[in-house]
């Protein structure tokens, strides 16, 4: 068994669940990496709940293409926009240019959670990681949701994307290798900091999902050739590919219900819901429901 599940130090028990188990938490994946009520202490709660073994950090870390599949798609406009502009500017050597900026910008606020990232990958990806245990990752979902509750309290959400600096850009990437941990969500962390710099709501989740691109994108193909390199076998690459198809499908669904949500009513649902998550997984854990 440990051999299924612990492929050369790498945490790989979602070949284990099997095509179906997958599909389930693909979904699971899906809707949660991209709402900000992390991922990942949903990826500990339903499997618990089900009796299913956890699926391991590999499985939520390869997850993220699937989350950078539904940002491109859905917010396709913004990104082709941005990267035909910069490469207009770059042959024009305008320097000044805005999208030619905001791409740099995007580009120096991925630096953190790469740093990070690479700092904490042998802890983060270790089998029986003591950062998923479900301690941290309760405390993490109640900080957040304290912080999130902030920022929409004394926001005054009246910024717009057009008008965000190379300031703003760095203080969501230092947000984002918050993320890091698990339990406190990227797009969580993200939309916190967007928010307190005073973004409307649908802007801030806008700014936050495009910034939000490379580090995803490296996350994701990270993760792919790590389980290469653990020698992850066809069957195991045909599992996750079920999962990759259905968290995309599931996140794009995800990316338009926050929108809708941020833009009929406010933040407070996901505050309300990760409040609670957080407290689930602390009295799961005192009452030995959860280990």
């Amino acid at each position: 068994m440990a051999a299924e599940t612990c492929t050369q130090g790498l945490d790989t028990g979602f070949v284990e669940l099997g095509y179906a188990k997958v599909a389930v938490l693909g979904v699971v994946q899906g809707i949660t990496e991209l709402l900000p009520i992390s991922s990942t202490a949903h990826m500990r709660i339903v499997p618990a709940l089900l009796g299913w073994r956890d699926p391991g950090s590999a499985f939520s870390a390869a997850m993220q293409l699937a989350a950078l599949a539904a940002v491109i798609s859905y917010f396709w406009s913004d990104v082709r926009t941005i990267t035909q502009g910069s490469l207009s500017a770059i042959v024009r050597l305008d320097f000044r240019d805005w999208n030619f900026r905001f791409a740099l910008w995007i580009a120096l606020a991925t630096i953190p959670i790469v740093f990070f990232g690479v700092l904490l990958a042998p802890v983060l990806n270790a089998c029986n990681s003591p950062l998923r245990g479900l301690v941290v990752i309760s405390l993490a979902s109640l900080v957040m949701a304290g912080l999130l509750a902030l920022a929409e309290r004394f926001s005054n959400r009246l910024r717009t994307m057009d008008n965000v600096t190379l300031k703003d850009a760095m203080i969501v990437g230092l947000a984002q290798a918050g993320a890091l941990i698990p339990g406190v969500s990227r797009s969580g962390s993200t939309l916190t900091a967007a928010l307190f710099l005073n973004l409307h709501r649908e802007e801030a989740a806008r700014f936050s999902f495009l910034l939000g691109v490379p580090a995803i994108a490296l996350a994701g193909l990270k993760e792919l050739y790590e389980l290469h390199k653990a020698g992850l076998d066809l069957h195991g690459w045909s599992i996750l590919i079920v999962g990759l198809v259905i968290a995309s499908i599931s996140a794009f669904v995800a990316i338009w219900g926050l929108l809708r949500i941020l833009e009929n009513f406010s933040a407070w649902p996901f505050v309300i819901y990760r409040a609670f998550i957080g407290i689930v997984l602390l009295v799961g854990v005192a009452i030995g429901w959860l280990s």
